[in-house]
C-alpha cells in the first residue's frame, strides 16, 4: 500500500489553467494581438507565473515591466478566483477515499500559499491535507524535484513509498528525479509520449485514480501493491 499521495494544484485539482488563458487573452487584447489556446497549452502551461511573464512580455514586446505585468495578472486572477474556480472531476473523491484508507496527503506546488490555501478553503478540502509545499518554500522549480522531495520529509516518508499526481511535462519529469512514481491526468497539455511512457498510468479523470488504486491490476501500478 501506498503511504503518501503527492498532488499539483493548478490543471490537477483545480481548473485554474483556463484562468490563465484568458488572463493573457485580456492583456494582448488590449494591444490587438490574438492569443489562442493552442499557443497557451504549447508555451505557458505548466509554467510558472514568472517564466510565463517573462516569455509573454518577450514574444510579444508588451511596453510593460516585468512587474507591472505581473501586479495586472495577480490583480484579475484575485478577481477570477473570488467568482469560483472548479474543481477538476473526481478530486474531492479521491482525496476522501485517500483519507478514508489513512494515505497521507500532501501539496507539492508552484502556487503561491496564500492563493492555493484560499481555493481549497472555498472548496472545503483544506483539512484533507496533511502537509503544504508552496513556491515560497522553494528554491528551484519542477522540473527540479525539490518540492516533491520536500513533500516526502514533511509526511516523512521515503519516495520509493509516495505517488504523485500531476497533470504536465515538468511535473512528471520532477517526480521522476525524485525516485517518486507519478501518474498522469493530462489537462490543456498533453504531455510527450516520452513523458508518458514513464508514468504509471495515464488517466482522464481523478475519478479513475480510484479504482486503479483498488485494483491495481487493472494498470501499471501492479508494483506499487496498492490493493
Amino acid at each position: 500500500m501506498i503511504k503518501a499521495a503527492i498532488f499539483d494544484f493548478d490543471g490537477l485539482l483545480v481548473d485554474t489553467e483556463i484562468l490563465s488563458l484568458k488572463i493573457y487573452q485580456n492583456i494582448l487584447a488590449e494591444y490587438q494581438i490574438p492569443f489562442s489556446r493552442q499557443e497557451y497549452s504549447q508555451n505557458y502551461s505548466g509554467c510558472t507565473e514568472v517564466q510565463n511573464i517573462r516569455r509573454l512580455l518577450q514574444t510579444y514586446a508588451l511596453p510593460l515591466s516585468s512587474e507591472e505585468c505581473l501586479d495586472r495578472v495577480l490583480f484579475e486572477e484575485k478577481t477570477l478566483i473570488g467568482q469560483g474556480v472548479k474543481l477538476k472531476e473526481g478530486a474531492k473523491e479521491l482525496l476522501s477515499w485517500l483519507k478514508k484508507h489513512d494515505v497521507k496527503i500532501a501539496l507539492a506546488t508552484s502556487s503561491t500559499r496564500e492563493r492555493a490555501l484560499s481555493i481549497l478553503e472555498r472548496h472545503g478540502i483544506l483539512d484533507y491535507f496533511d502537509a503544504f509545499v508552496f513556491s515560497e518554500d522553494v528554491t528551484h522549480g519542477k522540473p527540479n524535484p525539490e518540492v516533491f522531495l520536500a513533500a516526502c520529509t514533511k509526511l516523512a516518508v521515503k519516495p520509493e513509498d509516495a505517488l504523485v499526481f500531476e497533470d504536465s511535462e515538468n511535473g512528471i519529469q520532477a517526480a521522476l528525479n525524485a525516485g517518486i512514481p507519478v501518474v498522469c491526468v493530462p489537462d490543456m497539455k498533453m504531455p510527450s509520449n516520452l513523458h508518458l511512457s514513464k508514468c504509471e498510468a495515464v488517466l482522464s479523470t481523478l475519478n479513475e485514480a480510484i479504482e486503479i488504486l483498488e485494483s491495481p491490476a487493472l494498470k501499471k501500478l501492479d508494483a506499487l501493491d496498492c490493493k
